[in-house]
């Protein structure tokens, strides 16, 4: 049996670029997530997300076919994140991205020695930066959005929620060379120890 190396950290942390290096480096498949919010520019369907309808997304839970869910209150509405029961641990590793929620959640299904947290950290005000300077590319930049997205981080990765999820290891992202180097180095000792 394979790992799931689940990457979670607060929103602007680089946990995409991150996950993306991470895919080039050791070839495992993605753990894609299925969303209904809407594509931002520069994403690609079956890159980053999985786009779909609320339609579709019912259809998927009527099915059995979700994993874990969970639904956020936007500022244009609710959107729903997911992970779909379309993988197994059998034959190859993976990587996935997502909250302690969902990390939780997955964790409960897939038993906690399948799935190895990789908590990323950046402290809040180049956080805030960058993802003002992320927003400000976007065709309609939302900044009301972006600061509703900043304040839930600050209660979904409190350090009551991490330490409730057992959280202990951070993997500081102010150099993005020396944060993947350490992490590189974390996860050929877990893959070693298979």
């Amino acid at each position: 049996m394979h790992r799931l190396y689940y990457i979670m950290g607060k929103s602007a942390t680089g946990k995409d670029t991150i996950y993306r290096e991470l895919h080039e480096r050791f070839g495992f498949q993605p753990l894609i997530l299925y969303t209904t919010r809407p594509m931002r520019q520069n994403e690609e369907n079956g890159r980053e997300y999985f786009f779909i309808d609320r339609e579709t997304l019912h259809k998927m839970h009527a099915k059995d076919q979700i994993l874990e869910s969970r639904s956020y209150e936007t500022v244009h509405g609710i959107w729903t994140y997911c992970t779909a029961r379309n993988f197994d641990l059998d034959s190859e590793s993976r990587f996935g991205v997502g909250t302690i929620e969902s990390y939780l959640s997955i964790r409960e299904k897939l038993g906690a020695e399948n799935i190895v947290p990789i908590y990323i950290e950046v402290d809040d005000r180049t956080r805030l930066l960058r993802a003002i300077e992320r927003e400000s590319r976007e065709p309609q930049p939302n900044y009301e959005e972006l600061c509703r997205r900043f304040l839930a981080d600050a209660k979904d990765f409190s350090e009551m929620h991490l330490a409730g999820a057992g959280i202990t290891r951070r993997f500081i992202n102010d150099d993005l060379a020396h944060c993947l180097a350490e992490i590189e180095a974390f996860i050929r000792t877990m893959e070693e120890t298979q």
